[in-house]
């Protein structure tokens, strides 16, 4: 037996890390002395492969906290799991087995058993992706946001509004006949329905990095979601079972979702339309097919014929930022009554003025600001990001005219994306938030900011600072 001599000579606790319907594995060994060997027996397994790739993407991180002695024993396991049959890390026990309890419900929603087996056949999780709960990593989605919080120059690019919207008017040319028809059907202008084709794929030119099957898989297996992507699983399966499209081509983002215009599955036999009337929605192939239905979904989240998404307005030099969220509507008359001026000396109709809108300062007070109609709202149900809408709706705009916003964005400092879920966690503790921490400078997280800073005394710009940050610190 080895001498137990000090902290770094012990018995290393036993770790259980829990995944979904899985068995809880325990990995136990010894200390990291020269005598004491560290044996393939030490490693008890329930589900190796689990284990192999979570100690492998982990091993990286924890490895410089460790002392020497410790080093050595991580090294030690990692060597020890590498070591395990071949067998016992190609396959996931509990994976496998999850996959095959859901057999009855894809035989209640259609799924021939042919196609439920040729497709789950060696079906593998990816524990790469993010917004998975997996040991050692907060269930928040962390491993998916970026470190800094997006500051609205960086995704509303010019370059690429420009590049875009050149590639939108050549393909309005060349399917006008569809985009006309589809216009005509559910009243939504064929810019729009291009705006979000080519932000979501690059107008099919980008090619999706994951296989559909696998995302939906594994988001049902270990996703902060399960629930979920238990439904988009076996709704993917359908889609297969149907002929729809193969599975080499069904590809997908890490979230699910597919085809030119980025559907999930259930938003695919929710608002899936054939335009081109061959019998069968196609939103991977058929232009026609993926526009109409990018058309639909927004026609059943609401969206108003004729209405625009926002207009740009120069806001007055005492406005009060806190009223940018989108419960706080008025009238567009009465925001103009209140200082709010039309850029570029547009006048509005009496049926514009009598539309209800909301406030949008996506700097704060910096840069430009809009009046955002119930449309924009819609649109943001498509993708639930200000910055994405700002980015169709303004693409859409430059198809038709090539003037770019009349304010240009201001030179904001980006703000670690922790250091804004911070901010919101003080702002929850005393009642000004009540949203998602997220990290993410939002409409409301802007708002409740601008709410602490009349508060603390500070200047209100509703804008995530270091000396809001500082502020915030010494107040906590």
């Amino acid at each position: 037996m080895p001498r137990i001599l000090d902290n770094n000579q012990r018995i290393v606790e036993e770790h259980a890390f829990r995944f979904g319907l899985t068995d809880v594995m325990f990995v136990r060994a010894l200390a990291a002395v020269p005598v004491v060997p560290v044996k393939t027996r030490d490693l008890v397994k329930v589900d190796h492969f689990v284990y192999v790739q979570y100690i492998q993407s982990e091993a990286s991180m924890q490895y410089e906290f460790l002392s020497e002695p410790l080093k050595a024993l991580g090294m030690l396991v990692l060597a020890a799991a590498l070591l395990l049959p071949a067998s016992a890390r190609a396959t996931d026990a509990g994976f496998t087995q999850f996959i095959a309890s859901l057999w009855p419900e894809a035989q209640a929603a259609g799924v021939p058993r042919a196609t439920f087996d040729a497709e789950t056949r060696g079906l593998e999780p990816d524990y790469k992706l993010p917004d998975l709960i997996l040991p050692g990593r907060p269930a928040t989605g962390a491993p998916s946001q970026a470190e800094f919080v997006q500051v609205p120059a960086d995704y509303v690019k010019e370059a690429s509004i420009i590049r875009l919207a050149a590639e939108g008017q050549r393909l309005m040319a060349k399917h006008s006949a569809a985009l006309t028809a589809i216009e005509a059907r559910f009243g939504v202008p064929s810019t729009i329905m291009l705006a979000i084709w080519g932000r979501e794929t690059d107008y099919g030119r980008y090619t999706l990095p994951y296989d559909t099957l696998r995302v939906v898989a594994t988001q049902a297996y270990v996703g902060r979601r399960k629930d979920q992507y238990r439904t988009e699983f076996i709704l993917a399966l359908k889609i297969l079972g149907e002929g729809a499209v193969a599975r080499k081509d069904m590809r997908s983002s890490w979230a699910g979702a597919t085809g030119l215009t980025q559907f999930l599955p259930s938003e695919y036999y929710k608002h899936g339309v054939d335009f081109d009337g061959d019998g069968r929605v196609d939103i991977w192939n058929s232009v026609p097919d993926a526009l109409a239905s990018a058309a639909q979904q927004l026609v059943n989240k609401g969206w108003q014929p004729g209405l625009r998404w926002a207009y740009e307005v120069r806001a007055p030099a005492n406005v009060d930022c806190t009223m940018g969220v989108p419960e706080l509507t008025k009238p567009i008359g009465e925001w103009l009554l209140a200082g709010f001026v039309p850029v570029r000396g547009q006048k509005f109709s009496s049926t514009e003025q009598a539309q209800p809108a909301s406030l949008l300062q996506p700097e704060g007070i910096y840069g430009p600001a809009f009046l955002t109609t119930k449309n924009y709202f819609v649109i943001k149900e498509y993708n639930f990001s200000d910055l994405y809408v700002l980015f169709v709706g303004h693409l859409s705009d430059r198809m038709l005219s090539p003037q770019p916003f009349a304010t240009p964005w201001s030179a904001s400092t980006q703000l670690r994306t922790a250091d804004v879920e911070a901010m919101q966690r003080h702002l929850t503790r005393i009642g000004l938030y009540a949203d998602k921490l997220d990290g993410k400078a939002g409409m409301k997280t802007r708002a409740a900011l601008g709410a602490y800073q009349k508060s603390a005394g500070l200047k209100v710009d509703c804008w995530p600072s270091e000396a809001v940050l500082r502020v915030i610190g010494a107040a906590r």
